[in-house]
């Protein structure tokens, strides 16, 4: 596994919220802006939800999150925000998937842009070998607290309509449709696994692997997104 896999993103970022709560906040209130447009009942909206619980597990006041809602909702006034995606490639074919959530576009493009250039890569259409899906994290020591087995819990989550099943040194990964997220999120959070992530991501259907020596490259271009103020998430075609 990388040293940028999606479980070392976690772990940053869950890290970062004391020495960071401020950007952190905000950039977590423009998510939960964009997906409350699409509608502001959590229960009704996979991806709204999904942002929420992502604000309540860095501690986000629920008085933040309220009026992040109903500036989505259009309930409160607000400078408006948007969400942009940005593809493009870097060498040696690593496909990246950029989400931005931002106030100024022009802003958002320079910058992103000038990431993929000073890597070697370029802005390049890529969406084709993505896929939306649910996707859960479980670390392992959940599974083990809980007395649970691996097996055990594939074959009932199969039973529930999950769409895979991944095994990984850090635990279990689950990907579901996104209109099954919540109710497989609730599944397991009924049998007592608290996801380590919880969130609507972009899935590689053909994925790739690097040399140590690239990967330290692009690790590199990873964190320069993990501390841009507009870059949301990303998304590779990384195995």
């Amino acid at each position: 596994m990388s040293g940028h896999s999606k479980w070392a993103t976690t772990h940053r970022q869950k890290e970062l919220v004391d020495a960071k709560r401020g950007a952190i906040f905000t950039k977590l209130a423009n998510i939960i802006t964009i997906a409350a447009k699409k509608g502001g009942d959590p229960a009704a909206n996979p991806s709204l939800r999904a942002a929420v619980d992502r604000a309540r597990d860095a501690s986000m006041p629920k008085d933040n999150i309220d009026r992040a809602i109903k500036k989505g909702t259009g309930e409160l006034a607000g400078d408006q925000v948007e969400e942009l995606y940005y593809e493009g490639i870097i060498p040696p074919g690593v496909q990246v998937m950029i989400k931005c959530v931002t106030d100024n576009k022009n802003r958002s493009g320079a910058t992103i842009r000038h990431l993929f250039a000073k890597n070697g890569g370029a802005f390049s259409s890529i969406a084709w070998n993505f896929s939306q899906m649910g996707v859960i994290r479980i670390a392992g020591e959940q599974i083990k607290a809980n007395k649970l087995h691996n097996e055990e819990l594939e074959l009932e989550l199969i039973d529930q309509g999950i769409l895979d099943f991944e095994k990984e040194p850090e635990g279990i990964t689950v990907y579901t449709e996104v209109k099954d997220f919540p109710k497989i999120r609730e599944f397991l959070e009924g049998k007592g696994l608290k996801p380590e992530a919880a969130e609507i991501e972009y899935v590689a259907k053909e994925k790739m692997t690097l040399g140590a020596e690239e990967q330290q490259k692009m690790d590199k271009f990873f964190e320069e997104l993990e501390n841009n103020e507009d870059a949301s998430d990303y998304y590779t075609n990384l195995a």
